[in-house]
């Protein structure tokens, strides 16, 4: 049974062009249909910012399309930047009825949900290097640990610190005597063990790197910071700081750092609350430390705001002007790392740092060069997000290129896990629509971080019920849970590597590293113990990414999404390519005809497949194909041409 054609949708070009998010003074071009049944005396665009005023703007009738819908648009040219909600109101028979979104992207008059439409600034351009490419992130401590041949190359013996002797070791999970977790354990990797390994990163196709926090902190995540213009000493100099971004770039490698701005650890050299830097030293310990303006003190000393309650993270002021000066003034940290050969900066917990400091941060980073990098750690949609009673403005200029890509993760990982089909394609495409393309094309595609629990756990472990962590401990993979898990793994790097945005590899990933939350997530990677399996399958979905140039930035179409398969559908027509990738993630092997698929096409390449009976591809189980081809002028995207259709003309170019 066919579906109805509904009367909007905003992910189709035929409802409204251009899709997705625009800059502002674009025409964008709404149209309705309603099927001859539904003879409609007035129609209205309801377009208005929240807490601002509404603006209704009438849709005029145009066409009676193939003598079943009838046909009604408007041109709206948004002057104002950041999120916009609409809804439409269609008067029949007298009577006035409501056109809202139901589920993701439908309108229709049981809907309930306003649509959105995010208009950005001028400010926001694309990061060519950063498009097409592919990223690996490094919990430092754990990825690899160089020796030092030479003894004055070696670290400072670590005070209130404990170096594992053996590198495979289950970090330590238990609390200590005084039922405290201190996290002071460490494994020793280090910057110059990173430089080591750019020969294998180079082999995974990588193109960025992206560091845990760097600098000296006395705990092993390095989220406390203790000093911002030091090199955390088990981590190594300066200089091999500088070294590992020469020889990165060398390889077509850009290094972004993790920055922590909203807190700095208690145990530093600028709260100093345990004396490790003088007695007189940090705001802690003398009333008149130029520090202390940077902390709100409830009660002095003991008493002072912290996040999340952690008396370990004071938090800071970041619109205090020393520390916004500190951080973002010329020189400043974020300009110091960048000069000395840093790529980018991605921001902890960019929630909690109010807009001013970000539009601050935003301008001391784009001064080095706008092609450094802003990311942003955002849990939820960028573009609806809300923090402290305030709707946040990362994407729309100013402010964030781009952010952690949560949603998709959990898109893709309930896909592969739970078949969720309808979760995978509106989860997807919303936040495609809702984003700026510069911001799209770059999304931080991770399925695992050092936040969550390892994706490979996720996919095939126990449901995680609770954060104990003595089960966490216990409830590690089977052999068959490992090999299933393996199996759904590389389903769900398919679409990781395919997808809008650029593949994040967390460390070990693919090399089949298994863990629950911390710090089994944060393992050591199992140099020598690697699945080579799945590396093998890394590095070919990263060659296959390397030889489709639509993946750098072609629009994302779903052909067919169901619980077993998924085929999709890239396009760029300035580069004049398309692929077809299609997923199969069932028992059984599968075939496609490539012409029901997307009708006729011209030169098909078969990156990852095989041609069989004329054009048919087959897929094994839990594996992928890939087809590239060159576009044909018939398979032009649906445009509205915005003259004509204010003369009442509907054209297909």
């Amino acid at each position: 049974m066919t579906k109805p054609v509904p009367i909007y949708d905003s992910f189709k070009q035929e409802y409204k062009t251009p899709f997705g998010a625009v800059q502002r003074n674009t025409d964008c071009v709404f149209t309705l249909r309603f099927p001859n049944f539904m003879q409609a005396e007035q129609v209205s665009l309801i377009m208005f910012r929240p807490g601002h005023k509404e603006k209704f703007l009438p849709l005029e009738y145009y066409s009676n399309e193939d003598n079943l819908y009838n046909l009604y648009t408007c041109t709206y040219t948004p002057q104002d930047v950041g999120l916009h909600q609409y809804y439409f109101s269609v008067v029949m028979g007298g009577t006035r009825s409501l056109i809202k979104r139901s589920g993701a992207s439908e309108g229709s008059l049981k809907g309930t949900e306003l649509f959105h439409l995010t208009v950005y600034d001028e400010s926001v351009k694309p990061i060519e290097w950063l498009k097409g490419g592919i990223m690996y992130q490094i919990f430092p401590d754990r990825f690899n640990k160089s020796v030092p041949e030479n003894d004055e190359d070696r670290p400072p013996s670590p005070v209130g610190r404990t170096l594992h002797v053996d590198w495979n070791q289950t970090p330590d999970w238990k609390p200590n005597a005084q039922g405290m977790i201190t996290n002071t354990d460490f494994f020793g990797g280090n910057l110059k063990g990173i430089e080591e390994k750019l020969p294998y990163l180079y082999s995974l196709g990588v193109t960025c790197i992206y560091l845990n926090p760097i600098f000296e902190s006395h705990e092993n995540h390095r989220y406390n910071t203790a000093n911002y213009h030091k090199i955390d000493p088990l981590l190594g100099k300066e200089a091999d700081f500088v070294s590992l971004c020469e020889k990165a770039k060398r390889l077509g490698m850009g290094i972004i750092l993790d920055g922590v701005f909203s807190h700095t650890g208690a145990d530093s050299v600028y709260f100093n609350k345990f004396g490790r830097y003088g007695s007189n030293v940090g705001a802690f310990r003398d009333p008149e430390s130029p520090y202390r303006a940077w902390y709100n003190f409830i009660h002095y000393p003991n008493v002072y705001e912290s996040w999340w309650g952690f008396e370990t993270l004071p938090n800071v002021k970041e619109n205090d002007p020393n520390y916004t000066e500190f951080i973002c003034g010329t020189d400043g940290v974020l300009q110091k790392w960048l000069k000395l050969g840093a790529s980018g900066w991605r921001l902890d917990v960019v929630d909690e740092l109010p807009d001013e400091f970000i539009d601050n941060l935003n301008r001391a980073v784009k001064a080095v060069g706008e092609d450094k990098a802003i990311y942003g750690e955002v849990w939820e949609d960028a573009t609806t997000k809300e923090s402290y009673g305030t709707r946040r403005r990362y994407l729309t200029g100013g402010q964030l290129d781009s952010v952690m890509n949560y949603p998709f993760k959990e898109c893709i990982l309930n896909y592969v896990r739970h078949s969720d089909a309808q979760l995978l394609r509106d989860g997807v495409m919303t936040i495609l629509e809702r984003y700026p393309k510069a911001s799209a094309d770059i999304l931080m595609n991770f399925l695992s971080t050092h936040d969550i629990e390892r994706a490979l756990t996720r996919l095939a472990g126990k449901e995680l019920g609770n954060n104990d962590r003595e089960w966490q401990a216990k409830n590690t993979l089977s052999d068959a849970e490992y090999m299933y898990g393996i199996a759904l793994m590389k389903c769900a790097m398919v679409l990781q590597f395919f997808l809008p945005g650029i593949p994040c590899i967390y460390y070990g990933d693919e090399a089949g590293a298994e863990g629950y939350k911390d710090p089994f997530n944060r393992r050591t990677y199992p140099w020598g113990g690697e699945n080579t399996d799945l590396l093998k399958f890394t590095r070919e979905l990263a060659a296959v990414r390397k030889a489709c140039k639509v993946f750098a930035s072609g629009y994302l179409e779903f052909i067919e999404v169901t619980a077993e398969t998924c085929v999709f559908l890239r396009k760029d027509r300035e580069i004049n390519q398309a692929a077809v990738i299609f997923l199969n993630k069932s028992k059984a092997p599968r075939r496609f005809s490539l012409k029901s698929v997307v009708g006729e096409i011209r030169n098909p390449e078969f990156i990852r497949a095989s041609e069989e009976d004329g054009r048919r591809v087959y897929v094994a189980p839990y594996d992928y194909a890939v087809v590239k081809y060159e576009l044909a002028a018939q398979d032009a995207d649906f445009n509205l041409n915005h003259q004509k259709v204010r003369e009442d003309i509907l054209i297909y170019e």
